[in-house]
């Protein structure tokens, strides 16, 4: 077994109340690596086409890696995946935390879990030994709640805690999983399909040491973070305000969503600011496990309306725009206090506040009135109004509430037509607060990204155009890009870049490591440290190269799953409202994404990946792979 793993797979079968440990070959973490890449492989073995989401047949996988634990920043991270409740397609969400760390210090490289418990249990692991413990004194507690009870039953409060909330539940679509009780597998409702097992909690504990290759060379890239942060112009203020740091560059370049997407600039942008944050009700800077980036928020407001506690961590940027710009708020307190309530009860805060920020523009354009929120004026600007309309989702009670708890395009089915273009959702997933209007690479990735809309796919088209930064120039020409398009373009050179980007953010996330701490241009660390830190590990001679068709495996594995689900071109649509040119005023106002040129582009990135017309990975792409057994998975062999 090489360094870094522990060569265990824990497999959980709920409904038989069984625990069985898989010893897998070298061969096999090889070739797949961890995270994502190595939960798809149960899934597209075992788990049947048509698989109800919500069903005892969907398994759901949560891997880490061969860095994970490692003595260096950024690699505490864990992936979730399952067919999706929220979307019907792939499920696929990442946390960090020290969760990932703890689980393998205590055994495994992962846990596969199929069934469904005939009443609440949590899964406790403790130095190797796994056990199934009964969990109703638990069911309908907050997270918090339940972080401490569990460490006071167990005895040690050292044990890291995965948990759902009570939103989860109470049956939400974009319930998260929770560690830390504020560290969130957030997107795509993987916490329901927990819940759906009656799975309340995991739990680990253990102080197994990693075996590392080469300790000495991992130590100086480690040492070698302390002298880049500070000279990194992206990642200091980072480290100083958390990704809130993107604030007011979003605002100032007109990307920061404003009013439901209807405009790029948002007037009161300071008022929810990372600097705004900082100065006013910030209490600490926290960290994932051996992270010296420290970039968690967390905050603390003991007087006014919005009182907060510090055990929920504090607002992202993507919780800033989709509570604040989004929904018009400019009240940093409410828009922290909804950061709290769905740390509290286990939702995905992008999903939460697009959806409210969704309904707010209905009601304001008349599909929607007073009947249909049980009262609430839902307008803009109107924090009490979306910390109202949140309570309902998240406890999925009251008209509204029940409605939302579905997510935006599940609401626009019962509202009607005229809902659907106040939508922002792909494959019924909300869009993160970065703008594909401006950033037209993203208009090609969110459409494209198998589980949804998603920001974190690749990298943004500002690091690759014309007249920017030499850093990321020098790290992107590892990926094969050399020549940066103008500004705003949306071409073939664009499109690659979106491409081989992804490819290098898909291999992140199956070795489990920040994507703000290593990437292919503006992180801590770029593509040539990525792979030293592997081969570090693992004492395997990796090259970006294989790296990059380690994420290309799991994009095809990814979409290899969809397609069996029927999911393909027709469904790698944007929404209306992406093509419509944005409100407002500042250098975005009157943009939109073409639509000529996102179907160009569309038949330009199919072609590169090798997939047909219709977006499915050919047989012939697939065993280039080593994923030929995928079309038929009875001659999976690991």
């Amino acid at each position: 077994m090489p360094c870094g793993y522990i060569g265990k797979i824990l497999h959980v079968n709920l409904t038989r109340g069984t625990l069985e440990v898989e010893e897998p070959p070298e061969s096999f973490y090889r070739k797949y690596m961890g995270g994502s890449a190595m939960g798809m492989f149960y899934i597209l073995r075992d788990t049947p086409t048509g698989v109800d989401p919500l069903g005892p047949e969907n398994i759901l996988t949560l891997m880490v890696s061969p860095t994970t634990g490692a003595p260096v920043s950024g690699q505490s991270r864990i992936n979730a995946n399952a067919r999706s409740p929220l979307t019907g397609a792939i499920g696929d969400s990442q946390a960090g935390g020290f969760f990932p760390a703890e689980l393998k210090f205590a055994g495994y490289d992962g846990i596969v879990i199929r069934g469904r418990a005939s009443h609440p249990v949590y899964l406790s692991i403790l130095e190797g030994k796994a056990e199934l413990k009964d969990a109703g004194h638990l069911w309908g507690q907050t997270t918090g709640d339940v972080d401490r009870q569990v460490k006071k039953d167990l005895g040690d409060p050292k044990t890291q805690v995965l948990q759902i909330g009570p939103a989860a539940e109470n049956g939400v679509r974009f319930a998260s999983l929770v560690n830390m009780a504020n560290r969130n597998n957030g997107r795509t409702g993987m916490g329901l399909v927990m819940a759906s097992k009656n799975l309340k909690a995991i739990a680990v504990r253990g102080t197994r040491k990693m075996d590392i290759h080469d300790p000495g060379s991992l130590v100086e890239i480690a040492r070698s973070a302390s002298k880049l942060l500070p000279t990194n112009p992206d990642m200091d203020p980072l480290a100083k305000y958390g990704t809130a740091n993107v604030v007011l560059p979003q605002n100032l370049s007109g990307t920061l969503p404003t009013r439901n997407y209807t405009e790029g600039q948002f007037e009161y942008a300071e008022d929810i600011s990372g600097e705004t944050m900082y100065d006013t009700v910030l209490k600490k800077r926290d960290t994932c496990y051996a992270c010296i980036v420290r970039c968690k928020r967390v905050v603390e407001i003991e007087d006014g309306p919005y009182p907060v506690k510090s055990q929920y961590g504090g607002p992202e940027y993507e919780t800033l725009g989709t509570f604040g710009s989004y929904c018009g708020i400019r009240d940093l307190a409410a828009i922290a206090r909804a950061n709290e309530l769905c740390n509290a009860y286990g939702v995905d805060t992008i999903t939460a506040g697009a959806t409210i920020a969704f309904a707010m523009e209905c009601f304001e354009r008349g599909i929607i009135g007073q009947e249909q929120t049980g009262g609430i004026e839902l307008c803009f600007g109107h924090a009490g109004a979306m910390l109202a309309a949140l309570e309902q989702v998240v406890t999925r009670s009251g008209r509204l509430g029940t409605v939302l708890a579905g997510g935006s395009a599940a609401a626009a089915e019962e509202w009607g037509a005229a809902a659907k273009s106040c939508l922002i959702t792909v494959k019924g997933q909300e869009a993160p607060a970065h703008m594909p209007q401006a950033k037209k690479s993203l208009a090609l990735i969110y459409a494209v990204n198998p589980f949804g809309a998603d920001h974190q796919s690749s990298e943004h088209d500002w690091m690759y155009e014309a007249e920017c930064s030499q850093l990321y120039l020098d790290r992107l020409a590892h990926l094969g890009l050399v020549d940066p398009p103008p500004p705003g373009s949306f071409g073939p050179e664009k499109v690659r870049f979106a491409m081989l980007t992804q490819q290098f953010y898909s291999m992140l996330d199956t070795l489990e490591l920040c994507q703000f701490v290593f990437g292919p241009a503006w992180t801590l660390f770029g593509p040539e440290e990525t792979a030293a830190v592997v081969r570090a590990v693992t004492g395997w001679e990796v090259t970006v190269r294989e790296l990059l068709d380690v994420g290309e495996r799991r994009l095809n594995m990814l979409r290899q799953f969809n397609a069996r689900e029927g999911i393909s071109r027709k469904d790698d649509r944007l929404p209306v409202k992406f093509f419509t040119p944005l409100a407002g005023t500042g250098p975005t106002a009157g943009v939109a994404v073409s639509a000529q040129d996102f179907e160009a582009a569309l038949d330009l990135y199919y072609s590169l990946c090798g997939w047909t017309k219709e977006g499915v990975p050919t047989p012939g792409k697939l065993s280039a792979l080593g994923l030929g057994w995928t079309l038929d998975p009875s001659m999976a062999a690991n």
